[in-house]
């Protein structure tokens, strides 16, 4: 695949700040790319940068072939930009409010209505296109900013904390909803301080801190990169010995270290907690090794929390 986007040595200074260093990133048609980071670390500040509300001081940014700095305009037909706090105007209806961005991209009045109509069912608000945008929840006005960046049919999306502020059944159904859009071939470039929706999503994430790009690559490479073994858990049916379950788990290839999991209460189950070392691959040959010997496995799933620990890696918080 070809890359839609190319950031070269980009930088930008506030006063005496440096908000961005000399940051370096490829992203490709259709990747799902997710930006981390603490607070002030340059993510917003790049994003804008990218969508042309802000020039860069130094640098450069193609989209799609066409120069921030040079053709604005070009870039701004590519990409549908949804801040971290849109402004929704609150006399409208949902209708109203995508038939006036409608309008200001120049799209013919005769083909507004059944393009917002699949918008609305896109992202499952139709039942509300009659009401006021200032009665919907945060999530609903989520949803509404998605239609709003989609209306001009952009090939990518840009997304500053899209999950910021939402309960977990609405992070979810955003979740989803950025899943589908993908699917339809959108590339989408998302900030977010939420490391579970960025290991749930992205293709591939860049951690930045301080201004810096501290890791880009894959979740997958920046594990084998910087955390020492996965941490994955197995439970049982405690129809087998605890402590010869254990041991048959021990023996195995990529196992460094198993022991039992803590706070686990299931009085039918027994279960494990395993340091391992390896690929995806490896991690499927160990649960068919498993499967293979007659242990009845219930559960098997890989902690999470990896990103957490490449996360405060990157960002010189080692964890123990």
């Amino acid at each position: 695949m070809t890359d839609i986007i190319e950031i070269k040595e980009l930088s930008k200074n506030f006063a005496k700040r440096k908000a961005v260093d000399q940051v370096n990133i490829s992203i490709e048609a259709g990747e799902i790319f997710g930006l981390v980071g603490p607070n002030g670390a340059g993510k917003t500040t790049t994003m804008r940068m990218l969508v042309t509300l802000l020039k860069p001081d130094q640098g450069e940014i193609l989209v799609g072939g066409y120069s921030v700095r040079t053709h604005p305009n070009d870039v701004r037909r590519q990409i549908g930009y949804m801040p971290d706090a849109f402004g929704v105007y609150n006399n409208m209806t949902v209708q109203e409010y995508l038939d006036f961005f409608g309008a200001c991209y120049k799209i013919p009045r005769e083909k507004r209505t059944s393009l917002i109509h699949d918008l609305l069912e896109l992202v499952d608000i139709t039942h509300r296109k009659d009401d006021m945008v200032d009665t919907l929840s945060r999530g609903l006005k989520q949803r509404l900013g998605i239609a709003r960046v989609l209306i001009h049919d952009p090939s990518i999306l840009i997304l500053d904390e899209p999950a910021s502020g939402l309960d977990p059944r609405a992070r979810i159904e955003i979740r989803e909803l950025l899943l589908e859009i993908a699917r339809l071939g959108k590339t989408i470039i998302f900030s977010s301080h939420i490391l579970a929706d960025v290991a749930e999503l992205c293709t591939r994430v860049g951690i930045m801190e301080g201004g810096k790009l501290a890791a880009l690559g894959a979740l997958e490479q920046l594990n084998a990169q910087m955390v020492p073994h996965r941490l994955i858990r197995i439970a049982m049916l405690n129809t087998i010995l605890k402590e010869e379950a254990q041991a048959v788990l021990a023996a195995l290839p990529g196992i460094l270290t198993t022991r039992p999991q803590e706070g686990f209460n299931h009085t039918d189950r027994i279960g494990f907690e395993v340091d391992f070392k390896g690929s995806d691959d490896d991690l499927q040959k160990l649960l068919n090794s498993l499967v293979a010997r007659g242990l009845p496995i219930v559960q098997f799933n890989e902690d999470m929390k990896n990103l957490e620990e490449v996360f405060m890696r990157a960002t010189n918080g080692i964890v123990s």
